[in-house]
Parts: structure tokens; sequence; C-alpha cells
């Protein structure tokens, strides 16, 4: 592998490093909006949970994909 698939794996990592943390705010989110909140706020919590939870998952397929159909040939 070379310096382009070292780049491409670093990228990946963040990515998916990324994706985690907007999982992990997003469950937060969503058990606080479920349990303690009430209300309008209750509604926000939720709404913004699953945004961020549908984003988490949106950037793991991305580095999933970019993983799986990346050319591998050499230039």
């Amino acid at each position: 592998m070379g310096a382009g698939g070292q780049g491409r794996s670093t990228v990946r990592r963040k990515r998916l490093l990324l994706a985690g943390l907007l999982a992990v705010v997003g469950l937060i989110l969503l058990l606080l909006g479920l349990t303690v909140a009430n209300g309008a706020v209750a509604g926000v919590e939720v709404v913004l949970a699953l945004l961020l939870l549908i984003g988490s998952y949106a950037i793991q397929y991305a580095a999933r994909r970019d993983t799986v159909y990346r050319d591998e040939r050499p230039r």
C-alpha cells in the first residue's frame, strides 16, 4: 500500500470517528428527549437526535463505500 493508501486509511478512520461521535451524541439526545425533557424541547431534541443519527449513518456509508469501491490499480 502506497502513500495514497495510507492517506485514505487516515481519512476513513477520521470519518468513522466522527460518525461514532455523532451517533453517541444523537443517542444521548434521544434518551434525554424521550425521558427527561417535556414539551417543545423534547420534540426538538428528538428531531435533532434523529438528524444526528442519520448523519452518522451517512458518514459511515460513505467511508465504507470509499473502501469497497476504491481503485487499487497502480498509476
